[in-house]
């Protein structure tokens, strides 16, 4: 394997550097040129594994030249669920939220973690416990929602299952960025553009970094998802991701207009290049030559993007895996068997963001729909990559931004029971890649409200998917405003006891 990248050590000719490689790029690129340009910004060879994107060129930025670490995985495949999934209801059993249901949470734990604004007016925090059974699966012996999730659960085999994750922000909009960007406050990269400036693309044809967003039937009227999450931040716009819509072309102005056929297009096209162009070699401005790629990108798209949404060629036996909803755009199942079709294309980072988990009350109506829009597809989205052979490299996520209390937000009864939210621990799993399969990592006390074995924080998950990546967290970094930047900030350590 390549060696590791060293740090560079002198910035000062860091302007002098970028604005000669946009030249070169500006001065060489014209009419079928331009296609040619955006092959190689896309497809430099790093051995057999992956290309590179401008990082061939000399950076002081840190861009990646070679893999820092041999990669296990070549992609990713992130389910975000928005909202929050309990891990009580789910994932971490716990028998004595049962047995004092009712009870003060204070008599048992001192609660010295922040609240929010919405229970922090109760009087009274009763214990609530789970209202579905748990069963262990598998030859590891998981346990799991036997009742809520027995697809998910039926992987347990091939799944890490992490208990103790923790995070820092306790209200969903900046938890939400701080999973995808490392901070809290809107701004910076989104983790699919931090791994498209670092490793290129593998896929001339389609984005290196896709998006996709459906709504769940647990909570349809919940928080809403900002393009930011899937932005390039102070990164070149380049790096952002692309989201494919549900209605309607799947990329926008993807059809070409009334009246315009495909020459008049490629002319204009060319026609366009020409212009943009000049400026590039007026200015040098990034963004100019961020335009010329997306140009030639979307036109190239024209004929992948119908071809990755066109479900034919898929067998039936597939396409019921996926469960009943997989043919109508938009929903969970969908977005998951396009996941599937997209790592087959070999692009770099699939993201689906779910939403509705926020099971504030109502738990027990609320949440049975919401696992039903999951269940199925996540599962099914898992053995199809094993089926093909691509679970081996393709690294999947699968959690939200935080937990929730263990204590019911307002009045406690069956019917309408909730938990607000805690970020102190939670579970997320992740599989594939180089990722120990059938083992539970983590362990919460026995009323889920600390960590008691190996805690996981949000640094630690970025810092352990770029090892899987082929990336090392502290030198994969962008100057900004005076200073380097990076995912990870300056915290985070590789899970390594997770890791094959």
């Amino acid at each position: 394997m390549p060696s590791k990248i060293q740090q560079p050590n002198h910035v000062a000719d860091e302007s002098r550097l970028m604005l000669t490689r946009r030249h070169f790029f500006g001065r060489t690129a014209s009419g079928v040129g331009t296609a040619a340009l955006a092959s190689m910004l896309g497809s430099e060879a790093w051995g057999s594994e992956a290309t590179s994107s401008a990082s061939d060129f000399p950076d002081p930025n840190g861009v990646l030249k070679q893999y820092h670490t041999p990669p296990k995985a070549k992609r990713v495949i992130y389910l975000f669920q928005s909202g929050a999934p309990s891990q009580q209801e789910l994932f971490d059993p716990k028998p004595l939220l049962q047995e004092h249901e009712g009870k003060e949470l204070r008599d048992f734990v001192d609660m010295n973690q922040r609240i929010t604004g919405m229970t922090a007016g109760q009087s009274k925090f009763p214990l609530a416990g789970a209202r579905w059974k748990f069963e262990k699966f598998g030859e590891s012996g998981t346990e799991m929602c036997s009742e809520l999730i027995p697809h998910i659960g039926s992987l347990s085999d091939d799944l890490c299952l992490i208990r103790s994750m923790q995070t820092e922000a306790i209200n969903h909009d900046p938890a939400i960025t701080f999973f995808q960007t490392g901070h809290q406050l809107a701004g910076r990269p989104s983790i699919g553009s931090w791994m498209h400036y670092g490793l290129g693309s593998m896929n001339d044809n389609l984005p290196t970094f896709i998006a996709m967003v459906s709504r769940g039937t647990g909570r349809p009227n919940c928080q809403p998802l900002y393009d930011r999450l899937w932005g390039s931040g102070f990164l070149p716009s380049t790096y952002a991701g692309v989201k494919l819509m549900s209605i309607g072309d799947p990329v926008l102005y993807l059809s070409n207009p009334a009246g315009l056929d495909a020459t008049t297009r490629r002319r204009m096209l060319d026609d366009l290049a020409k212009l943009n162009e000049e400026k590039l070699d007026e200015f040098g401005d990034p963004e100019i030559h961020t335009r010329i790629q997306q140009y030639e990108l979307a036109y190239r798209m024209q004929t992948s993007v119908p071809e990755l949404t066109d479900f034919s060629d898929e067998p039936q036996h597939v396409l019921d895996s996926y469960g009943p909803d997989v043919t109508k755009r938009g929903t969970y199942a969908n977005n998951c068997l396009l996941a599937r079709r997209l790592a087959e294309r070999d692009v770099r980072f699939i993201q689906l963001f779910h939403m509705g988990w926020d099971q504030h009350f109502t738990m027990p109506k609320q949440l049975p729909g919401q696992c039903h829009d999951t269940d199925q597809p996540t599962a099914a989205l898992v053995n199809d990559l094993k089926r093909l052979g691509l679970l081996e490299d393709t690294l999947v996520v699968w959690g939200g931004e935080f937990g929730r209390t263990s204590y019911c937000q307002g009045a406690l009864n069956a019917e309408t029971y909730g938990r607000d939210h805690h970020p102190r621990c939670f579970s997320l799993w992740m599989a594939g890649a180089g990722i120990k399969p059938g083992i539970t990592y983590g362990a919460t006390d026995e009323f889920c409200y600390n960590i008691t074995e190996t805690p996981v924080h949000v640094h630690d998950l970025h810092a352990t998917i770029m090892q899987q990546m082929g990336i090392d967290h502290e030198k994969l970094t962008f100057r900004f405003q005076g200073r380097y930047f990076r995912l990870t900030d300056v915290h985070g350590h590789v899970v390594k006891d997770i890791l094959i």
